[in-house]
């Protein structure tokens, strides 16, 4: 009876070779244009190596979904859980996004393509929606419900209120290339919101 051959494990940093070739392609390419041969190439890998790590491209833009958005996270969120004085909290939040993320042209460049191709593959943006968005949220909204002492009585709807309108701020400035047609400073919305939010709860 032939004995089995044990599996080679390819070096991590090889997952991290291919997904820089594929975050290439894609934003190229779009993910209906992108094929394996284009990352394998790309990436400098075969397309079996490809493959072993992923299995097939919806995979691997999941992974690169998971690995962008961890990154980010971690940015505009730090160590959690969140600790400290509301409006330190809320400031650290609203300034790190605007400034970290809206600067963050690969980021940026990202979100274009999850919304382009939404229309097509919805189960792509679902899978970004269930990433940062959704951990984002849930995150706040504890932070809001530990701190009774802001009243709030409602915390996911503050949460959605507060890094909603972060969010559009930056998808109708940066994504949508809204600066040059209505300039707004980032600061000035900083102040408002941080105020409307405490005051309101």
């Amino acid at each position: 009876m032939p004995t089995e051959r044990p599996k080679i494990s390819v070096p991590t940093d090889k997952r991290e070779q291919i997904l820089n070739g594929a975050m290439q392609v894609f934003l190229t390419h779009g993910y209906a244009g992108t094929s394996m041969d284009r990352v394998a190439a790309t990436a400098g890998v075969s397309k079996q190596t490809i493959y072993s790590h992923f299995q097939d491209k919806q995979g691997l833009f999941t992974a690169l979904i998971d690995r962008v958005t961890r990154d980010r996270f971690q940015i505009v969120f730090g160590a959690l859980p969140l600790t400290g004085e509301p409006e330190r909290v809320l400031r650290k939040i609203a300034d790190t996004l605007l400034h970290s993320i809206a600067e963050d042209t690969e980021y940026i460049a990202f979100i274009r393509l999850v919304i382009g191709e939404s229309g097509r593959f919805p189960e792509l943006a679902r899978q970004f929606v269930g990433t940062i968005p959704k951990r984002a949220i849930a995150t706040l909204s504890k932070y809001f419900e530990n701190h009774r002492e802001l009243n709030c009585p409602d915390p996911e709807a503050t949460t959605r209120i507060f890094l909603g309108s972060l969010v559009s701020f930056v998808l109708m400035q940066n994504v949508l290339e809204g600066e040059a047609v209505m300039p707004m400073d980032g600061d000035r919305l900083v102040e408002r919101l941080i105020t409307l939010v405490l005051q309101s709860s």
